[in-house]
């Protein structure tokens, strides 16, 4: 259960990231600034560091070069005066001596007093302090090769009572003592230049975050009044999207940004005046056809019935007028037709098309159709033939509409086909049922695919149709077709014949994921037509 709380959370921060313009750029500038902030932090906090540590050198050699001169100072003035010296007495007045003086570079100063190897003198003085741990074998050999004047020095680390060890610095020198050469370690606590440090590091950190705190809430503020606007301006442009056609950007002050709203503005309102126009134009070209359509119907009755008359009595015609009457007849049913066909797309346009939906055996429903289409077919040499391999071919469907997307696409194919076979394939799955109509004809040229569905457009003008079409045939069934939520597709190569694939759910509202048909289906006819 938590993984999954993760992942959701996780899901939702990523789906805000990019969403988010604002976000983004605040997250991007504090990060940038973080980086940059703790790339000088850590410069200055090196800068400083190093600073505090040679200045507080720098004061304890001073200070130790001090304390090495009173020591010297002890045992000469010593010698001068009596020419008999207590050395352990006078060693332990120079070790105070040394004391004294270096107290005044740091309060916890320890220090040692050691003979050189191969010298002899008096006692050793140590104030406590662990020498094997402390002074290092290579500071002790660099002491013991230099001059009486030179010091040296070391970083060290001292370990206190409670187990923690604090930074010091040990600093070596010599002394002469009635010829015998001694090594003065002088050891210094500088926790105190430590704990500068870590103040000036800790004022630095709260420092840095403020910084970015503040470059942080600043770069909102600035984003929130640069994004804020243009929010707004995707937000009306949705609105404009979904038909909202009279809201409009607000427009404040004439900054570059009231500029950007006021032409928004104006493309809105040139937008609603051509859309409105359109619409105009649009309702009174529908209603033109409509109406024109309906008017048609009244005299075109008379007019077919005037010209049965003429086409029933046309034998006791002379030739001439005999062939009049037929032509009359003829162009009367295709006036018929396209008169239907126009008042059905005027019902589309204008969406008043209702369904009367039924479960159907589609198989049935195509075997009807191919029959009432067969004698065409026989005068074309075409061969119909019907594959239904089996399967859940009962769908709720408007049983006319989808005859009438079949006799459309078998009238298509019978033109086309040039006498060549026609195959129809009926196949379905538990959610869809598909129907594909193939011939073996000229197909159509490349380009022509897109086109197929336009209204009275056609492959190729100058071929005769025998099915009498009025070009809206297909743009018909590709209506029929969308108001059953399913797909009319098409496929052609020329030369190979075209293939017209209907695909729909078989539950009305059900959303379509796939065929149960390829396009063009699959089989062995058309290169044995080919081969032929």
């Amino acid at each position: 259960m938590r993984d999954f709380d993760v992942r959701a959370w996780i899901e939702r921060l990523r789906r805000l990231w990019s969403t988010s313009l604002q976000l983004r750029t605040v997250a991007i500038t504090v990060v940038l600034s973080g980086v940059a902030v703790a790339i000088i932090g850590a410069f200055m906090s090196f800068s400083v560091g190093t600073n505090l540590f040679d200045d507080r050198r720098a004061q304890l050699i001073g200070t130790s070069q001090n304390a090495t001169l009173a020591g010297q100072s002890v045992f000469d003035n010593a010698t001068e005066q009596t020419g008999v010296v207590d050395l352990d007495a006078t060693m332990q007045d120079a070790a105070d001596a040394i004391a004294s003086a270096a107290s005044s570079g740091s309060r916890n100063t320890q220090f040692a007093i050691l003979r050189s190897p191969g010298q002899e003198g008096p006692s050793e003085i140590t104030s406590g302090l662990n020498i094997d741990s402390i002074i290092s074998p290579e500071l002790r050999t660099a002491v013991q090769g230099s001059a009486q004047s030179r010091t040296h020095w070391q970083s060290v680390g001292l370990k206190q009572d409670d187990g923690s060890v604090q930074p010091g610095l040990v600093v070596g020198s010599t002394l002469d003592v009635r010829g015998a050469k001694y090594q003065l370690y002088l050891v210094y606590n500088i926790m105190d230049a430590q704990q500068t440090l870590g103040f000036v590091q800790q004022t630095l950190a709260l420092g840095g975050f403020a910084l970015i705190f503040l470059i942080g809430a600043v770069t909102y503020i600035v984003v929130r009044l640069v994004v804020g606007p243009v929010q707004v301006a995707a937000q009306t442009s949705q609105k404009l999207a979904a038909g909202q056609l009279e809201v409009r950007i607000p427009v404040k002050g004439d900054d570059v940004i009231a500029t950007l709203a006021r032409s928004f503005n104006g493309m809105a309102a040139s937008l609603q005046n051509q859309i409105t126009r359109l619409a105009a134009l649009s309702t009174v070209q529908q209603r033109f056809v409509s109406d024109v359509s309906h008017e048609l119907r009244t005299p075109l009755t008379t007019i077919r019935l005037a010209g049965d008359v003429l086409y029933d009595q046309r034998d006791t015609f002379t030739p001439t007028a005999a062939r009049t009457a037929e032509l009359l007849h003829t162009q009367v049913q295709r006036f018929e037709l396209l008169l239907a066909d126009l008042l059905e797309m005027s019902r589309y346009d204008a969406g008043a098309v209702d369904m009367e939906t039924e479960p159907t055996n589609l198989v049935r429903l195509v075997e009807d159709a191919v029959e009432s289409v067969s004698s065409l077919a026989a005068s074309k040499g075409s061969e119909l033939s019907v594959v239904a391999p089996g399967g859940y071919f009962e769908a709720e469907v408007d049983r006319r509409r989808i005859r009438r997307i079949l006799q459309n696409l078998l009238g298509n194919a019978i033109d086309h086909g040039e006498g060549k076979p026609i195959v129809i394939w009926v196949d379905s799955d538990t959610s869809a049922v598909a129907i594909a109509v193939r011939d073996y004809g000229i197909g159509m040229p490349a380009g022509a695919t897109a086109r197929v569905f336009d209204r009275f457009w056609r492959a190729d003008p100058s071929r005769q149709r025998v099915t009498g079409g009025t070009g809206l045939g297909l743009a018909i069934a590709l209506e029929d077709a969308a108001l059953h939520d399913g797909w009319l597709e098409v496929w052609s190569a020329q030369g190979e014949g075209s293939c017209f694939r209907l695909t729909i759910p078989r539950v009305r509202g059900a959303a379509l994921v796939s065929s149960p048909l390829a396009l063009p289906p699959e089989d062995d006819l058309g290169q044995q037509v080919h081969n032929a």
